[in-house]
């Protein structure tokens, strides 16, 4: 069975790859990026990704920017103290919205000039809007932390008005941590527009949420089991539906962030909540390497 949906009524531009990878070059003349696309997530145990790649080899190809062994991707979610953009998911809303500061890299390597994006990433009904805009650590700090409009350029001004309108008129703060190791994989051909990655060692923090900080992570999602994320402008492809379908991989409503909040005893645990009960998972209360 073939998965449609309708287009979105505005044109959208086509999603770029993550640009935070070594050696990515920006396209436009602006730090300002923004796409629309659909997004579905399977959880996946690790004993299948070997099979899931060789499937994956004849549609797609690796990203260049990643590696044989992918990158790691590290954010910084920002909430309401009553946790607003965490309930609207967990509600489901039609419209809502997660404010993040991401870093594609090593954590460890981070310092006040390395580039970062402050990105807002919406749903509208059943399509995912982001838009970002890259900035120096220093500068992400200064605009969210500090509350502060920082140097940017005509393109940019309205979004980050916006950015410190939200930040500004809802008190947001760091609420949590998540970071990952992700293989990305892109489209070809008739898939062109088609981005699958898989997350692996999905792990956390509740504090000590500056990028960087020698801080403690722990896991968030069983260790035994890896996050696929299907991200397509117009539809899933009939092969992956049915690929998904053969290794018995369900849908899910997991939200990263949200199960960061529940992982850490922010809020109680949803229906949506992934346990850490995984025989192949360490207990929650040990550490993992970061």
């Amino acid at each position: 069975m073939r998965l449609r949906w309708r287009r979105a009524e505005k044109p959208r531009e086509q999603p770029v790859p993550d640009p935070g990878e070594p050696g990515h070059s920006l396209r436009a003349p602006s730090r300002l990026h923004a796409f629309n696309r659909y997004e579905i997530k399977y959880l996946v145990p690790q004993s299948a990704a070997p099979a899931l790649r060789d499937a994956f080899a004849a549609h797609l190809d690796r990203d260049a920017h990643a590696g044989e062994r992918g990158y790691p991707v590290w954010s910084v979610y920002y909430d309401t103290r009553q946790l607003r953009f965490y309930w609207e998911k967990i509600e489901g809303l039609k419209f809502r919205r997660k404010i993040r500061v991401r870093h594609y890299g090593d954590g460890k390597t981070i310092a006040d000039d390395t580039p970062v994006y402050v990105e807002i990433k919406q749903r509208v009904n059943r399509v995912t809007q982001k838009r970002r805009v890259r900035l120096p650590y220093r500068q992400a700090r200064e605009l969210c932390d500090g509350r502060r409009m920082v140097e940017h350029s005509p393109r940019e001004a309205a979004f980050l008005q916006e950015l410190l309108g939200l930040i500004s008129g809802l008190d947001l703060r760091p609420v949590a941590m998540t970071g990952y190791q992700r293989e990305a994989f892109v489209g070809r051909g008739a898939d062109l527009g088609l981005r699958v990655t898989l997350d692996h060692r999905v792990r956390g923090r509740d504090r000590d949420l500056e990028l960087g900080a020698e801080a403690e992570n722990r896991l968030i999602v069983p260790a035994g089991l890896a996050v696929l994320e299907v991200k397509a402008n117009d539809r899933v492809p009939y092969w992956m539906t049915d690929l998904t379908a053969r290794h018995g991989l369900g849908v899910i409503r997991m939200s990263k962030y949200c199960q960061a909040v529940e992982a850490f005893g922010r809020a109680p645990r949803s229906v949506f909540h992934v346990p850490l009960s995984d025989p192949a998972s360490p207990d929650r209360s040990a550490p993992v390497e970061v």
